[in-house]
């Protein structure tokens, strides 16, 4: 194991052939605001990419979604030729309307033409992880989306094939018909409604990527939790986001980090929580905050 990698959480085994770090990069936030259009500052996006990489960070997470297109061409320009340990995750399933929504688009023959755009956009030959973004539709079955991505591996275009936005029972279903290598799902110190796929995944030995891992712990949570969060940063001198994402590096050994930011020092402080060392007595205070399978207004 690398120092840059134990600066990084240590690392995870994704697939067969790819090993990352367990913080990597979330890269939504690089594209206008609502995730629309190009960023305000698109040098300043430029630089965050490369910063990120100079850190260590060898798992950037993305989508032909934002923007739509514009985070995945910047990733290329930034990023371009690409270093051997760089992974690029992508999700498929999904489109934006003129308006900004997001519409669900998983026929099988759809997922093959989104893989081979977001291949096209980020200009490489193979994906490294592409994930499900998973809705339930009457007319085309999980076993035919999956089915698709299978192919797709076959032809070596996708490495690793992962979900998104899905319950237990889908995450078993799915795992009779390919090997599932991450999972996506919402999940932080104020949400735990996941827990229990986040303890299917750590058996199955797949990697649990939590969406919006930052929650809403020190923005609009109540006052016992800032308390309890703002606490235990001062203690270690430490902010109360890069003490939300060290617990979430304690709470499974399987937890990938994917936080996001258009900011080169919120880069660095996201990336810098790694190496907070929580105690005991602090991951007992923050697990104590909301139980597994509840939220934060459950919990009140």
């Amino acid at each position: 194991m690398t120092s840059a990698s134990n600066a990084l959480g240590g690392v995870f085994q994704l697939t067969a052939d790819r090993q990352v770090s367990r913080v990597g990069f979330g890269a939504m936030q690089l594209a206008g605001p609502g995730v629309l259009g190009p960023p305000a500052d698109r040098e300043k996006a430029v630089q965050v990419l490369r910063r990120a990489v100079e850190l260590g960070i060898d798992h950037i997470d993305t989508s032909d979604f934002y923007g739509p297109w514009v985070v995945n061409e910047l990733i290329a320009e930034a990023l371009r030729p690409y270093g051997d340990g760089l992974a690029l995750a992508t999700k498929i399933g999904a489109y934006r309307d003129h308006e900004g929504g997001w519409l669900p688009l998983n026929h099988p023959d759809a997922l093959r033409a989104q893989v081979h755009d977001n291949l096209r956009r980020l200009r490489v030959e193979t994906l490294d992880l592409v994930y499900l973004r998973h809705t339930v539709d009457r007319g085309i079955s999980l076993a035919d989306q999956l089915g698709a991505l299978a192919e797709l591996r076959e032809q070596g275009l996708v490495r690793g094939i992962g979900l998104s936005n899905v319950s237990v029972e889908q995450f078993e279903e799915a795992r009779q018909h390919v090997e599932i290598a991450a999972v996506q799902n919402l999940y932080n110190v104020v949400n735990r409604t996941s827990a229990e796929l986040l303890a299917k995944t750590a058996e199955a030995g797949a990697a649990f990527v939590p969406f919006f891992p930052l929650g809403s712990g020190f923005a609009d949570s109540r006052a016992r939790e800032d308390e309890v969060l703002r606490g235990i940063a001062e203690r270690h001198g430490a902010t109360q986001a890069q003490v939300s994402l060290a617990w979430l590096l304690r709470r499974s050994e399987n937890v990938l980090l994917i936080p996001g930011t258009s900011s080169p020092a919120h880069l660095e402080e996201n990336t810098a929580a790694a190496t907070v060392e929580l105690s005991d007595a602090d991951v007992e205070a923050l697990n104590a905050l909301v139980a597994d399978g509840e939220t934060l207004e459950e919990a009140h």
